[in-house]
């Protein structure tokens, strides 16, 4: 979505080529927005602004707070802020809440066949949007080489973090809180072609339906680059704590996927889904995930069946290898009930975990999974 401010406040800006500028409100804001060309910095003091945003064509543009400590906050609009067509783009300690569509958004103006490449998020804070429906906290289309990292999600419509045909992309050391009366259908996703994508060392709690979806579902003239035939391919999730949620991770159209070194602590109903959402000719179905040295903690009163499969799916190319299964209500019942037998695994032992850190103090189980 575009917003367009009069003509008259464009002659009031002076260029900014290559240089930096400050700016304290509204209006100064919108003045520079004007001015911008490439390898501008735009900095921007503390204190409360209108959401509602966007630039377009401007290559190794830097948007930041001039205050890491005092972010400046974007309220409300429909999204806080858009980006179309900026290769090279840092965008880094900013606040943004509120929108009744999506937080943040970073786009190839859909020109699905060249993406565009080098982009930073870091030190934002996105919370309250939507509150139900598709509306996303931060979402990225066509976007390559992209790092996303200490950022915050908390409360979100539809994804925490929504991909779409982005490829070579690191999610690290992110946090995503979900909060009553939010949908939250899913916290970070990766769909549309989507692939080589690692998220690692980030915190889930209470983060939806699916806290972690590879996969997932993406009409056919959204695909990026057009004609490819996964949602998701090659996704790396290693080193997270997953506390709470429906599920820790629903693998939905992946076609390839590790999911290793993780913690997860007493999912809603189910530890993990295997689940085919895209069946259009061409697609296979969801398969080739490694599922291994992960620490799952779960209560047999709520999770009665580990995993949930569904239909159109290949769970023989499943491979699950020495994972810690505790049952914490029924140790007796700790081992799982899987689609193919799991090699080395461990079960009743308790890890002993950290009620704040949600990591393991027993040795045992450290050494046996490597977490770091």
């Amino acid at each position: 979505m575009r917003f367009f401010w009069p003509v008259l406040l464009v002659v009031l800006v002076p260029s900014l080529s290559r240089g930096a500028v400050t700016v304290g409100s509204d209006a100064e804001l919108r003045q520079a927005l004007a001015g911008l060309k490439d390898g501008a910095t735009l900095k921007i003091r503390p204190g409360d602004y209108r959401g509602g945003y966007a630039v377009t064509g401007i290559s190794g543009l830097t948007v930041e707070g001039a205050d890491a400590e005092t972010p400046p906050h974007f309220r409300g609009g429909n999204v806080g802020w858009q980006f179309s067509r900026c290769p090279g783009l840092t965008v880094r300690n900013l606040r943004i809440s509120g929108q009744r569509q999506n937080g943040l958004n970073i786009d190839d103006g859909g020109e699905r066949g060249k993406p565009v490449s080098g982009v930073t998020l870091t030190g934002l804070r996105v919370s309250e949007i939507g509150p139900r429906g598709n509306f996303d906290g931060i979402k990225c289309s066509g976007i390559d080489d992209l790092v996303i990292r200490d950022c915050e999600v908390s409360g979100w419509g539809g994804q925490a973090i929504d991909f779409v045909g982005c490829h070579k992309a690191l999610i690290a050391e992110c946090r995503f809180i979900g909060r009553p009366g939010y949908s939250q259908t899913t916290g970070p996703q990766f769909k549309g072609g989507s692939s080589d994508i690692v998220i690692e060392k980030c915190l889930f709690e209470a983060a939806g339906m699916r806290p972690i979806q590879a996969g997932g579902s993406t009409g056919m003239d959204y695909f990026r680059p057009p004609g490819v035939k996964y949602e998701a391919s090659r996704i790396n999730i290693r080193d997270n704590r997953i506390i709470g949620g429906m599920c820790a991770v629903a693998f939905t159209g992946v076609d390839g996927a590790v999911f290793e070194r993780n913690v997860i602590v007493k999912p809603d109903k189910w530890v993990l889904r295997v689940l085919q959402e895209t069946v259009a000719p061409g697609f296979p179905p969801c398969r080739n995930v490694r599922f291994e040295r992960n620490i799952i903690v779960f209560d047999r009163a709520r999770v009665s069946g580990v995993i949930n499969i569904g239909g159109n799916t290949a769970p023989k190319t499943f491979r699950f290898e020495s994972n810690l299964w505790y049952a914490a209500d029924q140790p007796e019942r700790s081992r799982p009930s899987l689609p193919v037998r799991e090699s080395d695994g461990i079960y009743d032992l308790d890890p002993k975990l950290d009620p704040k850190t949600h990591l393991p103090f027993a040795d045992r189980a450290k050494a046996v999974l490597t977490l770091r």
